[in-house]
């Protein structure tokens, strides 16, 4: 007899990857192509960080390429570490006076660095690209 649980475990990760790598994905494109690079490193700037142009490349750059690397189960562990890194600079350049909760605190932003450390420590699950990868027999 099989477990229940053991049938659908092969899903565990998705509905995560799916909606955690949409919300990087959509930020990304909104800092990209809502705010422009120049808007996003203007707001970089206001909150002290060094370099707000590059700053603003680098996190537009993680947010849409680790967005879509987790959406589609691709370098998930790199993606997942580059991405909770950024959240953890978020919450304390940006949130972190603004207490715990939303919209000014860092509950978000904690949500997502849990998100993307999940990834980060036990990849993309079962069904992802980088396992069907692995399991494709070798030409």
């Amino acid at each position: 007899m099989i477990h229940t649980g053991a049938r659908f475990a092969k899903w565990g990760m998705l509905p995560l990857r799916i909606v955690v790598g949409l919300v990087f994905l959509m930020h990304g494109g909104q800092k990209l192509f809502i705010f422009g690079l120049d808007g996003t490193a203007d707001i970089m700037g206001k909150l002290g960080l060094p370099l707000p142009l590059i700053c603003a490349a680098i996190v537009v750059a993680v947010e849409l390429l680790g967005g879509l690397a987790i959406l589609l189960g691709v370098f998930t562990r790199l993606a997942g570490a580059l991405l909770a890194f950024e959240m953890l600079v978020a919450i304390i350049v940006a949130r972190w006076h603004g207490g715990f909760f939303a919209p000014y605190g860092y509950e978000f932003e904690m949500t997502l660095l849990g998100a993307s450390l999940t990834f980060a420590f036990n990849g993309p699950g079962r069904m992802s690209l980088e396992e069907m990868w692995h399991r494709s027999p070798a030409v």
